[in-house]
């Protein structure tokens, strides 16, 4: 769907019929849960709803997307029947519907999406494509199911351990996948460019082996109580926003690799035009761009909140920082000075490097506030 598209549409029976069932979805959530809610939360929710009706006016295939995940999860919830044990002995928890099992379904998509990916790019194969595109559906429809189900499976663990899964980095990779899977088929669909996923799936499927490595080798996938520092409803927030933008710059870093090496002859008759890859690249920095900015803000007023002042220099701040400058001067040169062509591309690929070193580096190899992110 184009811009001028977009703008001429209007609001039909089908858009109606999504806003009632989010509507009406939320309202039974408030009646049962409103009680354990706070002002902040309630308010979370009503943003949401009102968030979720203007994605599925916004990008149509969310008005299938989200009800068909949320069913699914429903399902998911209604087999527990309140006793967590049911996820090793009903056959559907354990082995589609339980968190866990959403996860290895995810990872074993994502993979094979990137093989059809690469097979559709090489051969030309329009029905390669479709399948790696199907396969994606699938595999992000899988990772957000992981995400209601955990989400639901912690409160069976104990009121007080019962958290949204953003809380550490296995359930945040996970985050990461779903996110950067749904960015990447909306700019898929505008653009009808599906030979790009053959690149920007690499990044998803490294993220997914990072994912079963994570769970084999430390056992992350197991759910444990959030520490003090992160006890907060600012966690909702902050989270998602963040890697809204991690996801961004992990497209464009995978579309800036495509467009180096259209640019020197290889696979320049398989993949969209160079400019289309550089139109895509700048679209998705953009994006990021503002969802990092909203997510810095908020990380701040977290931090006020939490340790008394909006900003310390602690290192996984000062990190965020660099990586906003970064975005903002690519931001600047392109739209201000004019700058196009692999210059963009180099800087988009590096910018991943930088962000990756903010988002685990910081982590791994410096102490401060935020060292509870640890590998």
């Amino acid at each position: 769907m184009n811009t001028l598209s977009l703008k001429n549409r209007r609001f039909n029976w089908i858009d109606l019929l999504f806003s009632i069932v989010i509507c009406g979805t939320a309202l039974i959530a408030w009646q049962k849960y409103h009680n354990y809610l706070d002002y902040y939360e309630q308010g979370i929710l009503l943003g949401t709803v009102a968030g979720l009706i203007w994605f599925g006016w916004f990008w149509p295939a969310m008005r299938i997307f989200f009800p068909v995940c949320a069913v699914l999860s429903l399902i998911a919830i209604n087999v527990y029947d309140g006793d967590l044990s049911r996820g090793q002995s009903a056959f559907w928890l354990k082995y589609v519907l339980a968190s866990q099992s959403a996860v290895m379904w995810m990872s074993v998509l994502f993979f094979l999406a990137t093989i059809m990916y690469w097979v559709g790019l090489l051969r030309k194969s329009a029905t390669s494509l479709s399948i790696a595109c199907g396969l994606t559906w699938a595999a992000a429809g899988a990772a957000m199911i992981s995400k209601l189900v955990r989400w639901y499976e912690s409160y069976l663990i104990g009121a007080d351990v019962g958290h949204i899964p953003v809380s550490n980095l296995y359930e945040v990779f996970i985050l990461f996948c779903l996110m950067t899977a749904l960015m990447y088929l909306y700019y898929e669909s505008k653009f009808a460019a599906k030979s790009m996923g053959a690149f920007v799936l690499l990044v998803i499927s490294a993220a997914v082996g990072f994912i079963l490595w994570y769970s084999l080798d430390r056992q992350a996938h197991e759910i444990q109580p959030l520490i003090p520092a992160l006890q907060s409803w600012w966690m909702k927030i902050h989270v998602p926003a963040n890697f809204v933008g991690y996801g961004s710059f992990a497209i464009a870093s995978m579309l800036g690799i495509a467009q180096l090496l259209s640019a020197r002859g290889i696979l320049t008759d398989k993949l969209p035009s160079y400019d289309t890859l550089g139109e895509v690249m700048y679209k998705a920095i953009a994006v990021g761009f503002l969802f990092f900015t909203i997510a810095t803000v908020l990380g701040a007023m977290w931090a006020a909140d939490a340790w008394g002042g909006y900003w310390s220099w602690d290192p996984k701040e000062t990190w965020a920082l660099i990586v906003w400058l970064n975005y903002a001067a690519w931001l600047h040169v392109r739209l201000i000075k004019g700058w196009r062509g692999d210059i963009l591309a180099w800087w988009a690929v590096i910018g991943l490097f930088v962000t990756t070193f903010a988002f685990i580096g910081v982590n791994m190899f410096l102490s401060g506030l935020h060292s509870y992110g640890g590998l």
